[in-house]
């Protein structure tokens, strides 16, 4: 019927007569309007389909794009693992809690964000030294940890870190990441050399055939130090676990009240106003009597101003303070054994301190965090498993010392090179780098 009509139409252009043109006029209408119909039905219809395989298209790359993310992410995922897996084994063989390295696992390979990643390196130390001390505590007993060591140093640890916070916001990043590499650095150097003498002691010990524990220092330093009451470090020391248990409490409750650890407080308290500096300013105080109460059992205060110093520092950078209290307890003459058994046992009370700040406030991705601390608690397990078959094998107890040395010299680099980046953006976006006001 259009063949027709556009014939018809040619023919009555050129004034022809044809047979099949002899249609009346409505008849030629109708097959007009029948055909103009049947052109734009074609017409849409094309559209139609080329619209709808452009949308097909766009649905299959977005799916595809969607895909090729998940996958990303869950390499992305299965690889942080794997490196958190062997930090974990690493830091538990050492002693230390692993925070300065589980975050720049979190932030870059994972790619979480930095806010995230400092919760979720939160509850891995926690799931690390749990493990640690269950297993120290079931596989030694009791004995291992110095209960009075912990009691003087944690109150002082606690109001360090709360010292070093204060520090690490008025302080400009790059000032920090300078200090960081330069303690670590510091302190790499040093526990190596600790490591390097009791491994010549332990090996001369061995050639005359009497392999015994040897000390940093002189063995009259070592016991006006740790000081320990006799018959202590048998059975389970409930009085010192209650008095640490009260520390935490007491602490938590403060830092619930004004936040800390990269979380707001619970409560609605101003930042920097009278009853901020009144809650941060008791913390003082509250430590002071918990420390003067235990003096008359470890009449040392190398160990609560060590403490004091280490939770400044490690506020001031952001981490645990495992990794920084090791060293200076071996610098201090405490035994290697004893020194990672009792550092791991403090850490495991701030760290979980910080966790359950965090459980409270509401910390996004709650299960992927408890799926890493499952992950450091197997772990931890596997590290001390792995250390001790070595020291028993090797009579070598130097190799805790050695091993604290990698993880510094490690967390040197790291936090270097992780810091320089950052610092490198903040130059080059023009940000302000000198210091900030607390307030």
């Amino acid at each position: 019927m259009g063949s027709q009509f556009v014939i018809c139409w040619r023919a009555l252009q050129r004034r022809q007569h044809l047979p099949i043109c002899s249609s009346s006029p409505k008849a030629l209408t109708r097959t007009m309007d029948s055909s103009s119909s049947q052109l734009l039905t074609a017409a849409t219809a094309a559209n139609s389909t080329f619209y709808l395989s452009q949308w097909r298209s766009q649905v299959m790359m977005g799916v595809e794009s969607s895909l090729l993310a998940q996958q990303n992410s869950l390499l992305r995922t299965i690889l942080a693992c794997i490196l958190s897996f062997l930090t974990a084994t690493m830091s538990s063989a050492a002693g230390v809690g692993g925070g300065s390295l589980y975050v720049p696992i979190l932030n870059i390979v994972a790619g979480l964000s930095l806010k995230t990643s400092v919760a979720f390196s939160t509850f891995m130390v926690t799931g690390g030294t749990l493990s640690n001390v269950l297993y120290t505590l079931l596989a030694h007993g009791p004995g291992l940890i110095d209960y009075d060591v912990a009691v003087v140093s944690q109150p002082c640890l606690l109001l360090g870190v709360s010292v070093g916070v204060v520090c690490n916001v008025m302080f400009p990043e790059w000032l920090i990441t300078v200090l960081f590499t330069a303690f670590l650095s510091l302190a790499t150097f040093k526990t190596y050399g600790t490591g390097l003498k009791r491994w010549r002691a332990e090996s001369a010990a061995t050639e005359r055939g009497v392999l015994e524990g040897v000390s940093t220092r002189e063995g009259a330093e070592e016991a006006l130090l740790i000081g320990q009451k006799e018959g202590a470090g048998h059975g389970y020391h409930w009085v010192d676990l209650a008095v640490l248990l009260s520390v935490w409490l007491c602490f938590f409750v403060i830092h619930l009240f004004i936040g800390g650890e990269g979380a707001k407080g619970a409560f609605d308290i101003k930042p920097c106003g009278v009853a901020y500096w009144l809650i941060t300013v008791a913390q003082i105080p509250v430590a002071a009597t918990y420390v003067k109460s235990r003096l008359d059992a470890l009449p040392v205060y190398a160990f609560p101003v060590a403490a004091l110093l280490t939770g400044v520092m490690g506020g001031l950078f952001g981490i645990g303070g495992g990794l920084l209290l090791n060293p200076v307890l071996l610098h201090i003459g405490v035994p290697p054994k004893t020194a990672s058994a009792t550092t791991m046992f403090m850490v495991l009370f701030c760290a979980s301190m910080s966790m359950v700040q965090f459980i409270i406030l509401g910390v996004d991705g709650i299960v992927g965090a408890l799926v890493y601390a499952l992950t450091c608690f197997v772990a931890s397990i596997v590290g001390l498993v792995v250390i001790e078959g070595a020291i028993r094998r090797s009579g070598r107890v130097s190799l805790i010392v050695l091993m604290v040395a990698a993880i510094l010299a490690l967390s040197a680099v790291v936090i270097a090179c992780s810091g320089g980046v950052h610092v490198w953006a903040q130059y080059t976006s023009g940000q302000y780098m000198g210091f900030k006001l607390p307030c």
